[in-house]
């Protein structure tokens, strides 16, 4: 995940630390007793600049400011990098604010990394924008049972797997189970669901395709009640937010089934379209979380940065593969930390 926009921010953070240590030698220019801009020396090879070298410093004799006129040209640089990588454009903006409040009009200490201080920077602006996250487990732990999750999302981007996974993932941190085939209009998305249930070992409730969703998904939350099961999974038919007809059935089914959570079901590689249509979905019917699917086939990373940001509703799992167990709840701090990560060593 995320290597189109791992590559292009590695050329954001360069050697700013070595071009700072360098212009401090006494004999330079900015070891002089008055304070002087240093500017750094550029990348080797490099065909732009970057947040790294073209940074100004004003020096003294044992601390260093980043001058914040001289961010200008790497700011836009890294806005070009955020907007080209499919991040919104608020939050892009969000992310450049919040770097150059981090870089700019504070003293630092001459040997201090500066370097790190760039990564800390970009990593701080990152993990505001993401989130918190969603604790399923937790969530269910916390709350009287069944908790009723209802799946709703556009076409094709693999809600019914998605609806699978997570009941695979939640029989194997405890939980029973129950999923309730609520798409009752796709051809073949009842047999679907059935062989998903049938190789994961979970009850499904399932009506005649063409039936009334609502019917269906009110069974499977009785039918958890009377079994004391913990979770209901509701699967629904893909809509499109602009239908009227479909998203009228869906307020039906949400008044029927009374869910604890509602969940909007998008790919990562739709990238800003995935955000646009997330907020949609949640203005008409709301939402209280999201999961991408096709994260792993995503190498810009443009919708799992912005999405929580945008529609102010957390991110709950990234979809990264084709298993049962290809789901990965989400959590900020380890996706920045491959977003940042160093490359292998060739």
């Amino acid at each position: 995940m995320f290597e189109g926009l791992r590559t292009r921010l590695r050329n954001i953070q360069g050697k700013l630390e070595a071009s700072i240590e360098e212009a401090a030698v006494p004999g330079n220019e900015a070891s002089a007793p008055q304070k002087v801009p240093a500017n750094t020396a550029g990348a080797a090879g490099e065909k732009s600049p970057t947040l790294i070298n073209k940074v100004k410093v004003l020096i003294t004799d044992r601390e260093f400011i980043v001058d914040e006129k001289d961010l200008q040209d790497a700011l836009f640089e890294l806005e070009m990098v955020l907007l080209e990588n499919d991040v919104a454009l608020p939050v892009t903006d969000e992310i450049i604010s919040h770097v150059r409040s981090d870089l700019t009009g504070k003293r630092r200490k001459i040997g201090e990394s500066v370097d790190e201080i760039v990564l800390k920077a970009l990593s701080n602006a990152l993990l505001n924008v993401l989130g918190e996250g969603f604790d399923l487990a937790g969530y269910i732990r916390s709350h009287e049972r069944p908790v009723k999750i209802l799946f709703t999302g556009v076409n094709g981007t693999g809600k019914t797997t998605t609806v699978a996974k997570i009941g695979h993932y939640l029989k194997k941190n405890g939980f029973s189970v129950v999923i309730g085939a609520g798409d009752t209009y796709r051809a073949g998305a009842i047999e679907q669901i059935d062989v998903h249930a049938k190789r994961l070992g979970i009850k499904i409730i399932q009506h005649q395709q063409g039936g009334d969703p609502s019917a269906v998904l009110f069974d499977a939350v009785q039918y958890a009640e009377a079994h004391k099961i913990d979770v209901v999974l509701a699967d629904t038919a893909g809509r499109f937010h602009n239908r009227a007809n479909l998203m009228n059935q869906l307020d039906k089914i949400r008044r029927i089934m009374k869910p604890d959570l509602i969940v909007y079901v998008d790919e990562a590689v739709a990238g800003n379209d995935a955000v646009v249509r997330a907020y949609e979905f949640e203005k008409a019917v709301g939402a209280d979380a999201v999961v991408l699917t096709k994260a792993d086939m995503d190498p810009r990373g443009g919708a799992a940065i912005s999405i929580a940001h945008t529609i102010g509703k957390p991110l709950m799992f990234l979809g990264v593969g084709q298993g049962y167990d290809d789901i990965m709840p989400f959590d900020p701090a380890v996706v920045v930390n491959e977003i940042l990560k160093e490359a292998p060593d060739a």
